[in-house]
């Protein structure tokens, strides 16, 4: 089992920035993928960027530019820099956790961000 805490969500302002963590604890496989999806109302769960432990990344068209993942995998943390945020980028938030070698995939509880016009 992982267990995943994130924290950094907020309210902010078009235009203004928010930085979401995530920490990942328990039996935690070295082969995996952390990252970040999003959920606005009424609308399905959407990829948002992902970075494998090896840092390869892949961000969704709509946030390319404007958001920076990372990780430090000495502390299984994944990070999400959202620079120059639109009132379109308001969702929950949710950290995912994916083991490549087992198929198994972990969530976080989510965190919400609004972006006001």
């Amino acid at each position: 089992q992982v267990q995943l805490v994130e924290s950094g969500g907020g309210l902010v302002q078009a235009g203004g920035s928010l930085r979401l963590s995530c920490a990942a604890s328990g039996n935690i496989f070295s082969s995996n993928t952390m990252g970040w999806y999003r959920q606005a109302p009424g609308k399905q769960r959407e990829l948002v960027a992902v970075i494998s432990n090896g840092g390869y990344t892949n961000y969704d068209d709509s946030v390319k530019g404007r958001f920076t993942i990372s990780r430090d995998n000495a502390k299984n943390t994944v990070y999400l820099q959202m620079n120059s945020l639109k009132p379109e980028d308001t969702a929950v938030y949710y950290c995912n956790f994916f083991e490549r070698g087992t198929g198994n995939r972990y969530w976080g509880q989510g965190t919400q961000v609004t972006v006001s016009s």
